[in-house]
């Protein structure tokens, strides 16, 4: 059996989310899935890096599966460029060694927020960002980021729905950077608990509109209470940017 790894990209506005549902065929896995079993003529069940919700994108989404198959790479991934719809495009494909686990092996990964900051939002931005019509407050933001880098309890950053037996994940960094209104929010960690990135961006708005202070963040982390922090900000403005190895 060859093990064959694929970065995903994927406009994520249509789909019910990554993972593959019983009773609903509109997901980013189902219709890899679906097209992959095509080609291979066999029964596929690609493994992903992580799950993203519904709305949520990716540029790089990494998923891995097995297969007896033996299509060229460059076949697969014409064949695959064919068949997939237009927001679903596979970026690399290459062939890996049987051990290779695209959820287990992650070292990090990287989620990228967008937020549209300008008074009157973009038109053909609305689908990929969040936006803000009033001012943020950019360097208060990077204040209140410093206090959720490093190891936390971030039971106050994930949604009730979460069913993680352990909350405590790894921050290493996050990088806010601004160009022409357009805010981009890259979060760095070894994990992601369910809506967190969604969480912790809701926090750092409600900083930079002054609602709440940088401390204010620290307090939120301390009290590992989901109801004492902010609102999660929508799924639109997420990206899933980058997966570590």
């Amino acid at each position: 059996m060859r093990n064959i790894k694929m970065t995903v990209e994927y406009d994520g506005s249509r789909y019910k989310g990554f993972q593959r549902l019983k009773d609903n065929n509109m997901t980013i896995q189902g219709k890899i899935e679906t097209v992959l079993s095509k080609m291979t003529d066999e029964t596929i069940e690609i493994i992903g890096s992580g799950r993203t919700d519904m709305g949520v994108h990716a540029y790089g989404q990494v998923v891995n599966f097995k297969t007896s198959n033996n299509y060229s790479i460059e076949k697969m991934k014409k064949y695959l460029y064919e068949y997939l719809p237009e927001d679903i495009v596979i970026r690399n494909i290459e062939e890996v060694e049987d051990r290779f686990h695209s959820r287990y092996n992650v070292k990090s990964k990287v989620y990228l927020y967008r937020i549209d900051n300008n008074k009157y939002h973009n038109v053909f931005n609305r689908k990929y960002a969040h936006h803000v019509d009033k001012k943020l407050d950019l360097n208060l933001m990077r204040e209140g980021s410093k206090y959720l880098l490093g190891e936390h309890d971030f039971t106050s950053f994930a949604s009730s729905k979460s069913k993680k037996k352990s909350n405590i994940r790894e921050v290493y960094s996050i990088d806010i950077k601004e160009n022409n209104n357009i805010i981009e929010i890259y979060v760095e960690g070894n994990g992601f608990l369910y809506n967190m990135v969604r969480i912790i961006t809701g926090a750092l708005i409600d900083v930079g509109l002054k609602r709440k202070t940088p401390e204010d963040i620290k307090k939120m982390l301390e009290l590992k209470n989901r109801a004492q922090a902010s609102d999660t900000a929508p799924a639109k403005g997420l990206f899933l940017y980058k997966v570590k190895y």
